[in-house]
Order: C-alpha cells, then sequence, then structure tokens
C-alpha cells in the first residue's frame, strides 16, 4: 500500500481566510464572555439570594438556560425575534445567544464555589474581629475565587468550542471555514 503524501499547498492562499475566521471566533467567544460574566455575578447573587423571589428568578433563568440547547437559542435569537416584529443582525443574535447561555454556565460556576467555602473560615474570621464585610473581601471571596477559577477557565474554553455553532446564523468562524475549505480542496 503507497503512502500518503500530504499537500499542504493549498493553505498558502487560505491563510487569511482561517485568520478572519479564528478572529471571528475569539471576538464572538469574547464579547459573550465580557457580557454574560457580569450577569453572571448578578445571576449567582440572586441564586444565594435570602429573597425567595430573587433566588426562584435565578434558579429558574440557571436551570432555563443550561437546558435549552445553545443551537435552540442561537436560532431563536436570529429567526424567532422577527416573528415579533424585531430584527437582529447576525453578529446581534450570535453575541445575544451566547451571552445569555454563558450567563448560566459562569453562575453555575461562582455559585459552586461560594458555597464550597468552608463555614469554618468564615466563623473563624468573624470570631477574629472582622466584620462581615471585611469578612467577604478577605476570606470568602479569595477563597472562592480559588476554588471556582478551573470551572470558569473550563467554561471559557468550552464557550469558544461552543462558538462554532455561530455558523447556522451566517457568521463565517473557524469550524465552518475549515470545513468549506476541506470540501473545495477534498484535502
Amino acid at each position: 500500500m503507497a503512502g500518503v503524501i500530504l499537500d499542504f499547498s493549498f493553505l498558502a492562499g487560505s491563510w487569511p481566510l482561517l485568520a478572519g475566521a479564528a478572529a471571528n471566533t475569539v471576538i464572538y467567544s469574547a464579547a459573550a464572555l465580557v457580557i454574560g460574566l457580569p450577569a453572571a455575578v448578578v445571576l449567582c447573587l440572586c441564586c444565594l439570594s435570602r429573597q425567595p423571589v430573587l433566588r426562584a428568578f435565578g434558579r429558574f433563568y440557571v436551570s432555563f438556560f443550561r437546558g435549552v440547547p445553545l443551537l435552540v437559542l442561537l436560532l431563536f435569537a436570529y429567526y424567532g425575534v422577527s416573528g415579533v416584529g424585531l430584527s437582529t443582525t447576525p453578529e446581534q443574535a450570535a453575541i445575544a445567544a451566547l451571552a445569555v447561555c454563558e450567563a448560566a454556565y459562569l453562575a453555575e460556576c461562582m455559585r459552586g464555589g461560594f458555597l464550597a467555602v468552608p463555614k469554618g473560615f468564615v466563623e473563624a474570621s468573624l470570631m477574629s474581629g472582622l466584620n462581615r464585610r471585611q469578612n467577604f473581601v478577605y476570606i470568602v471571596l479569595p477563597t472562592a475565587v480559588r476554588l471556582t477559577l478551573p470551572s470558569i477557565i473550563n467554561e471559557v474554553t468550552m464557550a469558544i468550542k461552543a462558538s462554532s455553532l455561530i455558523s447556522v446564523v451566517g457568521i463565517a468562524e473557524l469550524t465552518r471555514v475549515s470545513q468549506n475549505l476541506a470540501s473545495s480542496t477534498f484535502q
């Protein structure tokens, strides 16, 4: 059986397309995270709130948007919104769908981090004379951030991977452009 020789010469003319698509992937993922992170903080606070209405809202949002597939959200944000008389661009629909989805996932990561802070840390800091605000700033928040950081980094990776779905609304991102190049050159 003859060895297969790969010819990468076709990539010479494809670099601009691939670079632009990679930039789109990074831009849309970053925009979704920049919008989703502050929303996630608010949602996390809602989920941890002692107010039943806020807690119910936070839990509903997280459950709903973690349960609905991102592809459905993208299609609804682009095609479904036009059914009620609003028009959106593919870019707006992609960023909005990615952001609401990321907000739900990031809120759950943060909630888990705050709930994982040992109660003994809080009690010990309060007994040592720190007030509630100091306790939160110096003890709870740094501990929660340290506990949450791996899952947030994982979610950033998942956001970049999930951005491959934005091609369904007509945005040229890295996966779609690579597939198009592969199908046109058979390599």
